[in-house]
């Protein structure tokens, strides 16, 4: 039976912390012989944003790395980079053609990109119009892999409905061809700030404030042990945020003995934070520990790198390049 195909990205604007891992390069790795996956590094979706041109090729390379190093295998799925396969960006223009001006301007994360470009003191007065049409991008990006299927979380269900909406316009002017892909929610972890936990783990809030996937093993034990945990005053005695996120972070690890264990610990009242930090830190740590030395051996031959990353966006380009022909044969298109 065919396998259905999965497409998934992610931006190369610096390091995989421990919520990009959990919360979706784990599933990417975890389904490799469910589905047909096809994952892809878009450096061109980096650009929309305020970038240093001098570091997009080496963060882009490193990102390629990154995801090798957590396990994917292109031996099993589809790994690109998105600026090595130019058919992207030529049906973008094609869809773009058939997306109307009021679905871009209701989409909320464009809204929230120029909120944040405001905070961080970016060019009030300039918002990139590729800031404004990368959902079409997007919508690129998964049907020109004709994927039934892409991972999202809630923030991108708004995006992954235009693509859904592209493609019935599409088909209804030019022939029935792109399947509407459909979301792929799968059980994962929201691991939030350790510094703040009642926000998501983010970069922009600062470094107290994640872990990196690659972080040294001292940082990562002293990061846990300064990670909020009681608040005070929670409803009905519950869990605290903080104290939850340590839970989270050790079954996440899947140290699933601790954590029962120390679930045991809390309902008695027994539970010592510092053995809950101790464990969290040692569940990190040998999790994370097989990454970093994956990644430091991959780092030591760039070449080999090099060769992989481009092989491996040649196979992603003939899969594209199929589709490409087929949509301009549709749509009037000289081949």
């Amino acid at each position: 039976m065919t396998k259905k195909r999965v497409l998934s990205c992610i931006q190369p604007t610096g390091e995989i912390h421990i919520g990009n891992y959990f919360g979706a390069v784990k599933n990417w790795v975890d389904i490799q012989d469910q589905y047909d996956c096809v994952y892809g590094v878009v450096d061109l979706h980096a650009m929309t944003m305020p970038y240093d041109a001098r570091n997009l090729q080496e963060n882009t390379t490193q990102m390629f790395i990154d995801l090798l190093a957590c396990g994917i295998d292109p031996s099993r799925s589809v790994l690109f980079v998105q600026s090595l396969v130019p058919q992207h960006t030529e049906l973008t223009w094609i869809f773009s053609c058939v997306t109307s001006y009021g679905e871009l301007s209701r989409m909320t994360q464009f809204k929230d990109k120029v909120d944040q470009l405001d905070e961080s003191g970016g060019k009030k007065n300039f918002v990139s119009a590729g800031l404004f049409t990368y959902p079409v991008l997007q919508a690129a990006d998964i049907l020109i892999y004709k994927a039934s299927f892409v991972p999202v979380g809630k923030d991108q269900e708004q995006h992954l409905e235009l693509s859904r909406n592209i493609a019935v316009r599409f088909n209804n002017q030019f022939g029935d061809y792109f399947p509407e892909p459909a979301p792929l929610y799968t059980d994962v972890p929201k691991l939030m700030s350790l510094a703040d936990p009642t926000k998501k783990m983010s970069k922009s809030l600062g470094e107290k404030h994640y872990i990196s996937l690659f972080e040294p093993e001292d940082s990562i034990r002293k990061k846990v042990k300064t990670a909020v945990t009681d608040v005070g005053g929670q409803p009905g005695g519950e869990m605290s945020p903080g104290v939850v996120n340590l839970f989270t972070i050790i079954r996440a690890c899947g140290n699933i003995p601790a954590w029962e264990e120390l679930n045991r610990q809390y309902a008695k009242g027994t539970l010592r934070y510092s053995d809950l930090k101790n464990i969290a830190a040692d569940s990190l740590v040998d999790t994370l520990r097989p990454f970093r030395e994956k990644r430091t051996e991959m780092n030591s031959d760039r070449s080999k790198v090099n060769r992989l990353m481009h092989e491996s966006s040649a196979v992603a380009r003939r899969y594209a390049a199929k589709v490409l022909d087929d949509v301009k044969e549709r749509t009037g298109l000289v081949k």
